[in-house]
């Protein structure tokens, strides 16, 4: 069976190399290309858009690709979104890979928003020292709020036309340590940290260490996108696909 992955989380790169080495299927990872060095699986990759709704249900049937799998960033809302469409058009069955959200812990002190305007807002009129752990398409939000210092962390360096005036960019990949981001946050005398819900453990540190020094959080809440079918972990994953591959899933 021809999989597509749609990728660029830490599960899709796992599932993806799961299905490198089962015969079984023929695994397509998907990526948008937004990160100049991405990590890639031993499978087909293919870098770049689809070209919308309608370009991804015609590379699914030109493809003959038989299930997909959206194991897209919880905040990549329009490639979710273009998914279920594309899924509805062509009767390919479709999966959502989704790590479970962070939710709120004894000691944290978050301030939840609906976006990055609103991120930028939460942080108040009085200057402050913000650690900005949201990667690179988004820091331009934070131009509005010029009177705040801010420490911005990406995997790629964001155009140094939409930095805030008082930035300082640090170039790093997770997974991140405890340890690491206690000391960085406390090497930088950060006041407040701005995150998106993410889920999963790979960037989850930040928040327990913004815990233990009694540090607020503005977490940014994880956008809409329609129903489909869901899982939260690999092997469930691949219970689905396996599920596919018998004779009765295609009966009736």
């Amino acid at each position: 069976m021809r999989v597509l992955i749609l990728g660029g989380t830490t599960e899709a790169f796992q599932l993806a190399q799961r299905l490198a080495g089962d015969a079984r299927f023929d695994a397509l990872y998907a990526l948008a290309g937004r990160t100049q060095k991405p990590l890639l699986p031993a499978t087909t990759c293919r870098i770049g858009g689809f070209g919308g709704v309608d370009g991804l249900a015609r590379w699914l049937v030109d493809e003959r690709v038989g299930a997909m799998i959206d194991a897209t960033h919880p905040f990549a809302a329009q490639m979710s979104r273009n998914a279920v469409e594309a899924a509805a058009i062509t009767y390919v069955p479709l999966l959502r890979l989704q790590r479970a959200e962070w939710q709120l812990q004894p000691g944290d002190d978050w301030r939840i928003v609906a976006d990055m305007v609103a991120a930028a807002a939460a942080l108040g009129e009085q200057p402050q020292r913000a650690f900005l752990a949201i990667g690179r398409k988004e820091v331009a939000a934070f131009t509005a709020a010029p009177q705040h210092s801010y420490l911005v962390r990406a995997v790629d360096a964001p155009n140094a036309e939409g930095l805030p005036p008082q930035s300082q960019v640090i170039l790093q990949r997770g997974p991140f340590a405890f340890a690491d981001e206690l000391a960085l946050l406390q090497h930088n005398r950060i006041d407040i940290v701005v995150s998106k819900n993410a889920g999963g453990t790979a960037a989850y540190p930040k928040i327990e260490a913004a815990r233990q020094l009694g540090i607020p959080v503005v977490m940014v809440a994880r956008p809409a996108i329609p129903h489909a079918p869901e899982c939260a972990d690999i092997d469930a994953a691949l219970a689905w696909l396996e599920e596919l591959l018998r004779p009765e899933a295609h009966c009736g």
